[in-house]
Order: C-alpha cells, then structure tokens, then sequence
C-alpha cells in the first residue's frame, strides 16, 4: 500500500506557458545584464539552484550567496508577475488523480518533490489552485541534489504520519528521466507521466514501476492498493 506520494511539478501537475523559463531569463538580463540567459540551459527535472550554478559559471559569474540571493528575490518577483499572463494549465487528470486518491479508505500523504524553490513552487501551484493539496515537500532550496531531495523527502513525510514509512511505501509521480532516477534513489516506486518533455516511450525504457500518458490514463487506486 502507498502512504506516501510526491509530485513533481513542472510537466507533470501543471504547465506555466514557460512562464518559469521567463523569469529565469527577466531574472538574469535585469541583475546580471545578461540577456538571452538561459539560452543552452537545461532545466527538465533539475533542481532552480542547480540551474543557476550553470549560468554563473557559463558567463564568470561568482556563484556567491549574495549573488543566488539576488537572482532568486528578481526571478520570484518575475514569476509571479508574469505567470498571470501566460497560457498555461493543470496537467490532464490531475485533480481526478488527487480526489481519487483522497477518496480512498486510508488516503495517503500528498507532498512535493521538485526542484523549485519553495516559494516558486508555492507561486506557481497558488495560480491554479493547488497549494492546498500538499501537506509537506523537499525543494530545490533543500538542497540542489534531486536526488538528494527524495531522502529529505522521505524523512518529512515519516514526521508528518508519526511512524515509520518503507521507502516501497513511498510513490513519486514525475515527468522526466530524472524523476525516475529520483524514485530510485531511495528504492521508491515510481509513476512517469509523458505530459512533459520526454515521450511516453523514452520513459518506459527506464522501467519505471508505471509509465502512462497522463494521470487520467491511471486511477489512484492501481497503484495505491
């Protein structure tokens, strides 16, 4: 039985019109004069820090406390500016999925697991009202290792339920390779979704536990009970 879900974000509850990406490069043009900043950067599956580390060390950039400091005040400033207007959207099935899930006889714990930071994370998920869906999380300000988050993770999620949680208890629902290896990391089970980036196909060949189009190909009991 599953006690435990996380879920990324980006690409897999919801997309933001690249709204994310945006402020990324609002954030790096009006603090660093760096325009066109995040042309050549990675960001599917990676933690905001990380991606920062690579933008800094691309263009010279001391990568100081002072300096994440400054991007991270400008980029959450941006994003929830621009956010408002851009056409994004919650994943297909998610909120059945979550309901779902809820409606079970023992329901279990629904967190976080991303690589925002927490209020980018908090940002985004307030715009298509899903805040209030989550009970805990790990973040990219956690620490910059993804799979470093899943331990952190795990470790809230036991104090939440106040006894002990197996990492096979344990389910995290993500849209990129990334995710997977995430969810392997600590031995979780994992739940890819091909409503990012990555096609359905590329996710299956790295044998996550389930692997479908999006969460409204699967119910929540199936991989729950």
């Amino acid at each position: 039985m599953i006690k435990a879900i996380f879920f990324d974000i980006d690409g897999t509850l919801v997309h933001t019109g690249r709204a994310g990406v945006k402020a990324f490069d609002r954030a790096f043009a009006t603090e660093f004069n760096i325009p066109n900043g995040t042309e050549n950067l990675v960001f599917a599956g990676r933690t905001d820090p990380s991606i920062v580390r690579d933008f800094f060390k691309k263009h010279g950039i001391d990568p100081s406390p002072a300096h994440f400091k400054r991007f991270f005040e400008s980029y959450v400033f941006w994003l929830d500016h621009l956010l408002p207007k851009s056409q994004g959207g919650i994943c297909p099935g998610v909120w059945n999925f979550i309901h779902d899930s809820q409606s079970l006889q023992t329901p279990p714990l629904l967190g976080l697991l991303t690589g925002n930071i927490r209020l980018g994370a908090e940002i985004k998920l307030r715009h298509f009202f899903l805040w209030e869906s989550f009970a805990v999380g790990a973040f990219g300000d956690d620490h910059e290792n993804r799979n470093e988050l899943a331990g952190i993770a795990l470790d809230r999620a036991r104090k939440v339920l106040g006894g002990a949680l197996r990492p096979d208890e344990v389910l995290i629902v993500g849209d990129t390779p990334l995710d997977i290896e995430c969810a392997r990391s600590i031995q979780a089970q994992s739940l890819a979704v091909a409503t990012g980036a990555s096609k359905l196909e590329q996710l299956q060949v790295l044998k996550p536990t389930w692997a479908v189009a999006h969460l409204g190909t699967i119910n929540a009991r199936q991989v729950c009970l």
